[in-house]
This record gives C-alpha cells, structure tokens and sequence, in this order.
C-alpha cells in the first residue's frame, strides 16, 4: 500500500465531513482551516458525498480533498466505507474530526482499523429541540451516537443549548466540550459603499430599506414565516425590500415563488439564489433575520451579520439569543406577527439608532466569538 509518510512534525489532522456543500458547518470547516497552524498541523479532507462548493476553496488553500462519492440522504454503502479505511490508511493522520452526525460515526468506525487506535472528534452542529421532529434515519443515527458517544476523545458542541439537548438524550457528559462558531471579522465587516452598489443593481433607490434572509431553502428555515411576515409588514412599509440568498432561493423554486405571488410579494422580494459575495450583500442590508423553526445549534449567519454591524432579528433557536444579546430582537419561532412586529420596533428606531445597535452587534462579536480565539481552541484539543 502507498502510504504517505509524514516526514515533518506536523500532526496530520484528517476532517471527515458528510458533504461540502455551502452550509454552517461547513463553512466553519473553511474558516478553521483558513487559519490552522500549518507549521503545527497538515490538514486534510475528506468528504463522504463530492467536493460540493468548497471543495475547489480547500483545495485553494494547498489542503487536500478526497470524496467518496456517498449518495445524499442515504448512509454509506460497504463500497464507501471500504474506501474511507483505504483512504484513511494512506494518509496516516495523528488525529480524526468528525462533522456532523455522519461524519462523527463514520471518523469513530475508521479508527477501529487503526493499531493503535488514531484518537477521534466529534463535531455537533445540530440542536434538537423535538427528537421524534428529525427525519427517521437522522433519528436513528442521533440515538446510535449517543450509545457509543463515550469513544470520541471529545465531541465538541457548537452551541451551549446543543450540549445540553444531546447529554439529556444520552450522550455522555464526561467528554464534551462547546466551541461556538467564529468569525472573520476582516472579511465581515461594514462596507457603507456597498449599500448603494447593491441597490443600484436590484433598481431600487439608495435610501430603500433591506431586510434580509441568506439561508438554504429547507423547511428548518422557515422561509414561510418570513415571508409572511414580510406580507403584514407591508402594510404598514410597503417600501420596504427583502433580500434572500441560499441554495435553491431562486425564481425556479416554484413552491417559494408561489407564496411569494400569494402573498403579494413580488414587486419587494429579490430572490438572489447561491452567493459568493454574501459579505457584500449582508453589509447592504439595514436588518438581517433568522426565521428558522428548529435545528439550529451556532447559527453562522447571525454572527456574520452582526460582524458586518447590521442588527439582527433572530428566532430563539440553539444560540441565536446567546449570539445577538442585547444587540438585536429574539422572538419565538413560527410566529410571523413577532417577527413583523421586531422588524417594526428597529425600522421605528430610525437610522442613527440602528446604526449604534449594528455598531455594538459588531463589538460583540469582535470581543466572544473572534475567528482566531475559535481556531486556537480547536488546535488546543489536537495538541
């Protein structure tokens, strides 16, 4: 067998991810590796699915990427995981991280293949606030982990709220650990001219308020409770604008595009689809929003929002409240009129006030949740 023999000191840490597409663990993954000490650390990718969006940007960063080609929404063949211990094997990593639930089984069945055994991760990203809510198979592979959850050296939890969601399920509580998600507060960051550049592009005047929502289309995010709120804030605003960006938020989304005609919508919703220029487009808002429903642990977008000095009004969900403290609004989920009405109270605060609030989101997030302090702890736990 070609082994790849380590002739550094470098520690070769192997990240085991169920797919790269563009999500929040995911783009934890990214910032993590963006940063890692590499004079300390050889990192290396693998995704169980394909190389998705950021493959190539791992790629970029000189970090090599292996997919296996597992099927989405399915678990992994005999065929994946033989060639998950052969790729394994080759590469000879000091440490194994799982992401996500597939990923963490998948790193803790890998290291059995090892003599001696390589020390394993876990990595949670999820919160559950109803178990028997999650999909069948998200169900069983939540309470397979918790039976073996005293294996991993240590399973990192995002989210102070996750944590104590999975230990009162059955996960041990002997070896866990929280690591909130961190930002890059240089790549997020407020950018007043952008805020013209982006209205000018959607046509609309540069005084025209933007209220935003940049999420996946999936039903944990509830783009439903948005946009209805979206509809009774009109009636008071009908200036207003939403801006929403993510994964099949496009104008082919027949079902989105359908609530949108139903509602009256069409004429204030933009519909950006994937993004790469997210930092851009969250600097130009006036307001950014989390309107999920559940499944949120560490919600990225809150954060990067906050960075970006927009005040955010957020669901409570995970640690959308920890995140935003006292910096924006926190309503219960699946309640449109809430959200409409928090839209109301900092549309009524005027600029200047919004402004000083988008300032202090930024200080929080500069102050709790720095991208570098985050990598330091991870790099703490390879060690």
């Amino acid at each position: 067998m070609n082994m790849l023999i380590n002739t550094t000191n470098q520690k070769i840490v192997t990240h085991i991810i169920t797919g790269l597409s563009t999500g929040g663990a995911e783009m934890m993954l990214y910032n993590l590796l963006s940063r890692v000490e590499r004079a300390k650390f050889k990192p290396v990718v693998v995704s169980l699915m394909d190389r998705g969006t950021l493959g190539d940007r791992i790629l970029a960063l000189d970090i090599p990427v292996y997919s296996l080609g597992m099927q989405p929404g399915m678990l992994p063949t005999p065929n994946i995981l033989w060639k998950l211990i052969h790729t394994l094997r080759e590469l000879q990593p000091n440490l194994i991280q799982g992401w996500m639930y597939h990923g963490n089984l998948a790193a803790q069945f890998a290291s059995r293949f090892f003599s001696p055994k390589v020390p394993v991760i876990w990595g949670i990203h999820h919160s559950i606030a109803q178990l028997d809510a999650e999909k069948q198979m998200t169900q069983v592979i939540i309470k397979l982990s918790a039976k073996i959850s005293h294996l991993p050296k240590k399973v990192v939890f995002v989210s102070q709220t996750s944590r104590a969601q999975h230990e009162a399920i059955g996960y041990s509580q002997h070896n866990s650990c929280v690591i909130p998600n961190g930002f890059d507060t240089t790549l997020f960051q407020p950018a007043w001219e952008t805020r013209t550049q982006i209205r000018s592009t959607l046509g609309l005047a540069t005084d025209t308020l933007l209220i935003g929502l940049f999420c996946r289309y999936h039903p944990m995010k509830d783009h439903a409770n948005f946009l209805h709120a979206a509809a009774l804030l009109s009636k008071n605003y009908p200036n207003v604008h939403f801006l929403l960006a993510g994964t099949d938020v496009t104008p082919t989304n027949q079902e989105l595009q359908q609530l949108i005609l139903n509602l009256g919508l069409t004429q204030q919703v933009h519909l950006l689809g994937e993004r790469s220029d997210i930092p851009q487009l969250m600097s130009a808002l006036d307001i950014a929003t989390l309107a999920s429903a559940y499944g949120e642990a560490f919600p990225l977008v809150v954060g990067e929002a906050m960075a970006c000095g927009v005040p955010c009004v957020v669901t409570d969900v995970g640690d959308a409240k920890w995140i935003v403290g006292d910096t924006g609004k926190v309503i219960p989920p699946k309640n449109s009129q809430a959200l409409a009405d928090a839209w109301q109270e900092l549309i009524a605060l005027g600029t200047t006030a919004r402004t000083a609030l988008g300032k202090a989101a930024r200080a929080r997030i500069q102050e709790n949740f720095a991208l570098d302090t985050v990598v330091a702890q991870y790099q703490a736990l390879y060690a």
